[in-house]
């Protein structure tokens, strides 16, 4: 199995392109891994990052599963003792793209705060045939089975 890591920072609201697409779309990816970390251990962050199978400008703090663009979300929330930590992760795995996705980050903890994060895609060779039908879709905004 082939993997390609990204790993960035985005500012509170912010949204970042990570760029996929090739001429032909001959090349598949699956998100295997999708992580955020605050930029420090002495901070109060309540931070929602997702990953769009379309291009986003903002981030926002809802997270809604019916969104057929929507990839992946994390939730990070770490408060002013060790105790009030949460970290919680979906990718929706079965989700094959060749086409560019879009990061978003948003922080409600009253900070604004960036955030790192780290993601792992799954490279798939495509058949000339399934890379047309994963554009189409991707372009009609459908999931890809």
């Amino acid at each position: 199995m082939v993997v390609k890591t990204y790993r960035g920072q985005i500012t509170s609201a912010g949204a970042e392109r990570i760029r996929l697409s090739t001429i032909k779309g001959t090349v598949g990816y699956r998100i295997i891994k999708f992580e955020s970390m605050p930029l420090g251990v002495n901070l109060t962050i309540e931070n929602v990052m997702k990953i769009y199978k379309t291009p986003q400008t903002a981030g926002s703090n809802v997270i809604n599963f019916t969104d057929s663009d929507l990839l992946a979300a994390t939730i990070l929330k770490l408060g002013s003792s060790s105790s009030e930590a949460l970290t919680m992760s979906v990718i929706f795995d079965r989700e094959i793209f060749n086409q560019d996705i879009s990061i978003t980050s948003r922080d409600d903890g009253g900070s604004n705060r960036a955030c790192n994060y780290y993601l792992e895609l799954e490279v798939i060779p495509l058949a000339s045939d399934e890379a047309a039908i994963t554009t189409v879709k991707a372009m009609r905004g459908q999931a890809v089975d």
